[in-house]
């Protein structure tokens, strides 16, 4: 498994409308060109920061996800938000509680 992990800082409002944006747009499922099994925001306690998780089955997923996602950027009335990071990690470790 392999994951993109971006992280994105700015206004907490801002940041809410591009969360509701993301969750309204993926209703049926990831956007075309980004071969997701998964997908996860984080939001920080105070709502300065969301953490955006995507889950990949294979790394030639993962780099057509992440070209994807780098060519998209955030509508023109998303306000002050940045993305501050972005990683291509793979997953060394998975644990679930049954």
């Amino acid at each position: 498994m392999y994951a993109r992990v971006a992280r994105w800082e700015g206004d907490k409002e801002a940041l809410d409308a591009m969360v509701e944006r993301i969750r309204e747009d993926s209703a049926q499922g990831p956007p075309e060109g980004i071969p997701a099994k998964g997908l996860m925001l984080l939001r920080s306690l105070d709502g300065g920061a969301t953490v955006a998780v995507a889950l990949f089955e294979t790394e030639d997923d993962l780099r057509t996800g992440d070209a994807t996602l780098n060519s998209m950027s955030p509508p023109a009335d998303a306000g002050p938000i940045r993305r501050t990071s972005v990683d291509l990690t793979e997953a060394a470790l998975e644990l679930s509680a049954d």
